[in-house]
């Protein structure tokens, strides 16, 4: 079955926000909030006015547009009334971001602190209730501090650098839940022997959890106490092809919690004396976009989560089959619309450390300039703080995006911003996650380590050459900057190549995939591509829409490339 995703338009991104862990209780908080801008953390009467939530107060769409200093906090207010019937138990608040640091009160309490600005947080709010309640968070925020991860955000903006942004990104919701519920679940498919492993979190271990899986008209009903396992030969599998998904509904006590999940296995295989990455045990050519997940108006987040949907979609329908999300999380929605269109994913871990010295920037796409890893210093990695964060944020991202169905690959680290002890911790993570590839080291200071071994190539023709050791992939390439007056944001443009009109820009599309993609596919075994990017973003102009997301290319045009790139792939593997 496929299932289809459904849009509200009645509130601020009132859509479910969590779809692989979705209960019927559910109260949408992104809307109006209190904020204000103070030097200290106590507590305000006085507000500065209001602010749309989940927008960064950076953004247009909060309506403040102001950045929040690194010496200040930012205090956002939000009073709510729970409805008759609805406490069931437990109510708990779930946040799906907020940069960076942030501490949660309840009508005067401290409940939670949280210490990572992109990945969710839940707090139990129950003992504290009362008639009418206070919600109340203080944010802090240093867009340079060398502990946190901090992706492409910067107080001064330009070239490949963003707009910092701060406070709640993603949606704010409330829910209830039975005394006993499910805390959490993992999917494990052993694709090769067709079982289907639910690895369970609940508060009672003494008491089962039935599942079913919904087959059209047919259910497949399981049961168990801390694992589930489940014959799955019948179920069809899920590819870029054909992206079938199956609803699951998990029964607790009184808790009910809708889910789903895709049958697939995602390996690499070798075909002659090459590796390329398989899907369902079969060679796959993964041609995709370096997607940053910038948005006009919002910075962050978007205006709406149709506006998401529609994006992938159209990716999709242009021949793309993946995505690599540079160096941020998006909301789940997000995952979600890739698992149901079938764009596989390629996620960044987050990036931090202290300041990048510019020159090595400059230099590294010319120069695969290396540095022992393990030299902290000289890594941006003195702090050790600054490394345990990067752990502990990555195994959180792992933990909340482990059941996304379309997730392929983890990057650890990106150009070396931040890398240290790569090898060790491509170790650790594979851990946690031995159901996915990864790239340890996107772009240079390769360590020899993990599936792929993956080049960045900008101001020079494509030359690469396969070690026939790993899958060779070129992870970022292209940047083709083409202006469209009338829908840029800045004065300042950046990009590897310009071209003044859309004819020279499809044109030089066109000589880069045939004249160089396609002949080291033939030649080398390239065995994927990610070209920089899907959209310009502030300065950055080498998307293939705009900011504001006028497409400036055209489709059929940009789908017949793309055709011509798997076919070239298909007789390459065909040949071998």
């Amino acid at each position: 079955m496929i299932i289809k995703p459904q849009f509200d338009k009645t509130g601020v991104l009132s859509e479910y926000p969590r779809p692989q862990k979705q209960r019927e209780s559910y109260i949408n908080l992104n809307g109006e909030w209190l904020y204000a801008f103070r030097l200290d953390e106590q507590f305000c009467e006085n507000f500065d006015g209001t602010i749309v939530v989940p927008y960064s107060p950076e953004s247009d769409f909060s309506t403040v547009k102001r950045q929040l200093d690194k010496n200040q906090f930012l205090h956002l207010k939000k009073i709510f009334t729970l409805p008759k019937g609805f406490n069931q138990g437990r109510v708990i608040l779930n946040v799906g971001a907020c940069d960076q640091t942030c501490k949660v009160y309840l009508n005067g309490e401290l409940l939670h602190e949280n210490f990572d600005g992109y990945t969710a947080f839940s707090v139990e709010l129950t003992n504290i209730l009362d008639g009418e309640n206070v919600l109340y968070m203080v944010v802090k925020d240093d867009a340079d501090s060398d502990v946190y991860g901090r992706g492409k955000q910067k107080y001064k903006r330009g070239g490949i650098w963003y707009t910092a942004t701060s406070g709640i990104w993603q949606s704010v919701f409330l829910e209830s839940v039975p005394v006993d519920y499910i805390k959490d679940f993992k999917y494990y498919i052993d694709f090769d022997n067709k079982i289907l492993t639910v690895k369970l979190s609940t508060t009672n271990t003494q008491k089962p959890v039935y599942m079913s899986i919904i087959d059209q008209n047919e259910v497949i009903s399981a049961s168990g106490f801390d694992k589930i396992e489940v014959d799955i030969s019948t179920l069809k599998t899920w590819s870029p092809e054909s992206p079938e998904l199956y609803g699951v509904v998990f029964n607790y006590d009184k808790d009910r919690v809708k889910s789903y999940f895709g049958v697939r296995k995602f390996s690499k295989i070798k075909v002659g004396d090459r590796w390329y990455f398989a899907i369902n045990n079969k060679p796959v050519f993964l041609n995709g976009l370096l997607d940053q997940g910038y948005y006009f108006g919002g910075i962050y987040t978007p205006k709406t989560n149709e506006d998401m949907f529609k994006e992938i979609l159209s990716l999709k329908n242009m021949g793309f089959n993946m995505l690599r999300k540079h160096i941020k999380i998006e909301p789940m929605l997000w995952y979600y619309y890739c698992d149901v269109l079938g764009m596989v994913v390629f996620q960044d871990m987050i990036n931090g450390g202290a300041p990048y010295n510019p020159l090595r920037i400059m230099l590294c796409p010319f120069f695969n300039l290396r540095i022992n890893d393990h030299n902290y210093k000289a890594m941006g990695r003195a702090n050790l703080q600054s490394r345990n964060q990067y752990k502990y944020e990555a195994n959180r991202l792992i933990a909340q995006l482990f059941n996304v169905t379309s997730l392929f690959l983890y990057t650890p680290f990106n150009e070396a911003w931040g890398q240290f002890d790569a090898v060790e911790n491509y170790n650790e993570l594979l851990k946690l996650d031995s159901t996915r590839l990864f790239d340890h080291a996107s772009g240079w200071q390769d360590m020899g380590v993990s599936d792929v071994n993956s080049k960045h190539i900008y101001f020079r023709k494509l030359k690469l050459k396969n070690d026939g050791k790993r899958v060779l992939c070129l992870t970022e390439f292209g940047g083709y900057a083409y202006l469209v007056k009338g829908h840029t944001t800045s004065k300042k443009k950046f990009g590897y190549k310009f071209c003044k009109t859309r004819e020279k820009f499809q044109q030089a599309l066109q000589d880069l995939y045939l004249n160089q993609v396609i002949p080291m596919i033939k030649k080398q075994g390239l065995g994927s591509t990610c070209y920089t990017q899907v959209s310009d973003v502030e300065d950055e102009i080498n998307g293939l829409y705009t900011y504001d997301r006028m497409l400036k290319v055209d489709p059929k045009f940009i789908k017949d490339i793309n055709e011509k790139v798997q076919q070239a792939f298909l007789d390459t593997i065909g040949k071998n």
